[in-house]
């Protein structure tokens, strides 16, 4: 399982170790505000929009194919980033990178479902990825060691040994093929409908914004017609609370984390590697506290875990808007969403129709990705930005516990 977890924090790692390095991206390649964020985006957007695919074709090829794939192909694409000439180049290779990792988590999770057929077992680490977690605080300091030391190219040198690294440690592990059917047209519509999304939000692009709806009204026919829909109708409909608290926890998180870098970059004037240290009160409950999440799943199941989360997750960002204090806010952050993700998981994967545990799962991940989007394109451009995810946290909450309630009285009654 060293391999899994490995990859696993390898993918999580590229959603926003990029974030920290902005600045001196900015002073190399140069760009605006827009430019900058799609070199974020680029790989949450292409990451978001196949992740659905990813999970399809695990169920349908093997998922320790895929997932090797997935894995071999992020070492070779960081590379070539490293080496990115301009920010245009730049931006199309996060996006290939985001293919990759789509690829790599649509094949680990559907291994998640093979190596662990116990439900309890797949909140507690490894089996939810013990990095994982941790891998969404320590880019701040990781990334920012690194750009002190030898610049932005840097952040993607650190991917292909930690590929090989997964690579090695997985060559044995093997999965049979499934039956999965994959329509290629519906896949293709959800990847142009999230990109033009992005595009309308962080470009303010009135013509964006009229084809996404154009593209969402078209996949929404082309899903109905379809013999093999890409977002199964009783998937979601089973499973649109945690869909709901996924997105929100995603948003606010990587907004936040944008956010406060170039607060603390460009406003406080702090270094890469000050930066990254800010942060680190962040890391600690996100590195110990899946184990405890793990165990209130296994007891009490996913939905008081993520109550708790998102409630911490509103607590924290409002503290840090409300006060300008950093370091205890962020650590309610950090225990918000390490009780928040291996829960949400958790509940997906249990819930998922045999042989369809790459797809729920890469439904999850999609909703996630879509949200973290929408947080760096929405929080970069609107005033009182932790203050307002505060605000959708809090709501998502109120939304969850109300969903909760209705399914409990649904099962009694």
């Amino acid at each position: 399982m060293f391999g899994f977890s490995l990859a696993y924090f390898l993918v999580i790692l590229d959603t926003t170790v990029l974030t920290i390095a902005l600045p001196d991206l900015r002073a190399s390649l140069g760009g605006s505000l827009a430019g900058q964020q799609w070199a974020v985006n680029a790989y949450t957007v292409a990451f978001a929009a196949c992740l659905l695919t990813g999970g399809a074709v695990a169920d349908r090829y093997g998922a320790a194919r895929i997932f090797k794939l997935g894995v071999a192909s992020f070492g070779v694409i960081s590379l070539l980033s490293a080496a990115a000439p301009d920010l245009g180049v730049l931006i199309g290779l996060r996006a290939l990178l985001g293919v990759a990792g789509a690829l790599c988590t649509g094949g680990s999770l559907g291994l998640l479902a093979e190596l662990f057929p116990e439900p309890a077992a797949r909140a507690a680490p490894p089996a939810c990825g013990r990095p994982s977690p941790a891998a969404r605080s320590r880019p701040a300091l990781i990334g920012g060691l690194l750009v002190d030391l030898y610049g932005w190219r840097a952040v993607f040198l650190l991917n292909p040994p930690i590929a090989l690294i997964s690579l090695l440690a997985m060559r044995k592990v093997v999965s049979p093929r499934g039956s999965r059917v994959i329509d290629w047209w519906v896949q293709i519509l959800a990847c142009a409908f999230l990109g033009l999304v992005a595009e309308a939000l962080i470009g303010s692009a009135p013509v964006a914004a009229l084809l996404s709806l154009a593209l969402l009204a078209g996949l929404v026919l082309a899903e109905r017609r379809s013999h093999a829909p890409a977002l199964p109708g009783g998937l979601l409909a089973a499973t649109w609370p945690e869909l709901l608290a996924g997105t929100a926890a995603n948003f606010a998180f990587s907004g936040a984390l944008f956010v406060l870098t170039l607060l603390l970059q460009d406003t406080r004037h702090l270094s890469p590697m000050a930066t990254g240290l800010a942060f680190l009160p962040l890391t600690l409950p996100m590195t110990v506290n899946p184990l405890l999440t793990g165990r209130l799943v296994a007891r009490y199941g996913p939905r008081p875990p993520i109550l708790g989360g998102l409630a911490l997750i509103a607590a924290g960002l409002a503290g840090t808007a409300l006060t300008g204090v950093l370091t205890p806010w962020l650590v309610v952050l950090g225990f918000g969403l390490s009780f928040v993700l291996p829960a949400l998981m958790a509940g997906m994967i249990n819930s998922a129709p045999p042989g369809t545990a790459g797809t729920a799962g890469g439904v999850l991940n999609a909703f996630r990705q879509v949200g973290a989007t929408l947080g760096v394109a929405v929080m970069g451009v609107i005033g009182r930005p932790l203050l307002v995810a505060a605000v959708l946290a809090a709501l998502t909450c109120a939304g969850y516990a109300l969903a909760a309630r209705r399914a409990r009285h649904r099962l009694t009654g």
